[in-house]
């Protein structure tokens, strides 16, 4: 290995578990692994024959091909953003999700002190991380560590909300300028603000973090 290599490992472990450290301080269960491969052979073992598996539309579950996995194992897969959903199946099996056995995502940004911090569209995916699902995951890689709050809803703005508009094709300014023009169009998909600063009462949540780049 480089020693470039280790000094980036070393870097991504110390905030990784820094990171997790906080989360458990603010009553979340968490847990770090070094590689994606890490963290997906433990999402699998939460999946077991006829599992109802929710997919929150994250680029990180994705890379995992998690939902291969899932299927492998005999699992039900339901994902609103699979390909060839009509638009009603699409918020059919979004409201699916919401009662998933085991509900999959990541997080836009979280902060050094054990903060999950999330915009969204509709709003399924932060209705399902706080409520519904007999289980929920959240896999969050190290480059979506911010210092504090400020930082997390800055990231939101120049990284996580242009990139998934760039994704997804819209209209929208930010695919032209790279970051968020607060637009007023009616094709805005950043109309759902969320932050967890606690765990929620009773939904049994473990926030997973990477020590690799994944997602955006």
């Amino acid at each position: 290995m480089e020693i470039n290599s280790e000094v980036k490992n070393w870097h991504n472990e110390a905030l990784g578990q820094k990171v997790v450290e906080a989360f458990k301080k603010n009553d979340f269960d968490a847990i770090y692994f070094a590689t994606a491969d890490e963290a997906a052979a433990f999402i699998m073992e939460h999946v077991k024959p006829e599992t109802k598996v929710g997919f929150g539309g994250s680029m990180t579950i994705n890379g995992m091909k998690i939902q291969d996995k899932v299927r492998a194992a005999g699992g039900v897969v339901l994902d609103h953003g699979a390909a060839g959903l009509t638009p009603e199946e699409k918020l059919a099996t979004a409201r699916q999700e919401l009662t998933s056995d085991l509900f999959l995502c990541s997080s836009n940004a979280v902060t050094l002190d054990g903060t999950l911090v999330n915009i969204d569209g509709m709003g399924n995916r932060v209705s399902a991380m706080t409520f519904g699902p007999k289980k929920v995951i959240i896999a969050v890689s190290v480059n979506k560590i911010c210092k504090d709050e400020k930082a997390a809803f800055e990231r939101l703005e120049g990284i996580a909300s242009p990139m998934n508009n760039k994704r997804l094709s819209t209209p929208n300014p930010c695919t032209k300028t790279g970051t968020c023009m607060d637009c007023k169009v009616s094709s805005r998909i950043c109309r759902v603000y969320s932050v967890l600063r606690r765990k929620p009462m009773v939904t049994d949540m473990t926030v997973v973090i990477i020590g690799e780049r994944c997602g955006y």
